[in-house]
């Protein structure tokens, strides 16, 4: 019997590359915060604020970005209850990161995203930004923070060092 060609996988199936620049999304149905970090992914960047537009325009948005940055995986937020059960957002977001994964050809992850919005909302209050600048930066910020988690938690050792 001969071996069947091997079909290719769905790059959602890989295993997002620890080299190379990751992409950060704090999923939103009418807006999505865009992260991006380093090719060593040390560091992370807020980058976008996006106003969803409609497909055509979003896949035109993200291949640009993509090309831009040369991304090689992307990182999405899945908002969790706090019990850590997913819910109908967790869906959306790995529906959407599912389908940003075949468009732009790299794998994703999936990333706890239940205090990111928190988080950068207490930072920029500390910064003493009125409501309204706060309002035009905290999804990017989101994305940002819930990429940088991302990055830490894979860099850190596993094993106690001596």
């Amino acid at each position: 019997m001969m071996d069947e060609p091997a079909q290719p996988k769905d790059p959602a199936e890989a295993e997002v590359p620890r080299r190379g620049r990751l992409l950060g999304i704090d999923y939103g149905t009418k807006r999505v915060g865009v992260a991006v970090c380093d090719a060593y992914q040390e560091y992370s960047s807020p980058l976008h604020n996006y106003q969803r537009s409609g497909r055509e325009a979003d896949e035109r948005f993200y291949c640009n970005v993509a090309a831009e940055y040369d991304i090689a995986g992307l990182v999405v937020g899945l908002p969790v209850h706090m019990s850590g059960d997913e819910s109908q957002k967790s869906r959306e977001a790995r529906n959407y990161g599912a389908w940003l994964s075949r468009l732009l050809k790299v794998p994703v992850a999936f990333q706890d995203e239940r205090y990111s919005s928190v988080t950068a909302d207490a930072m920029m209050m500390q910064a003493s930004l009125t409501r309204k600048q706060r309002s035009a930066r905290i999804d990017k910020l989101a994305a940002h923070i819930l990429l940088q988690q991302f990055i830490d938690k894979r860099s850190s050792p596993t094993e106690p060092t001596a």
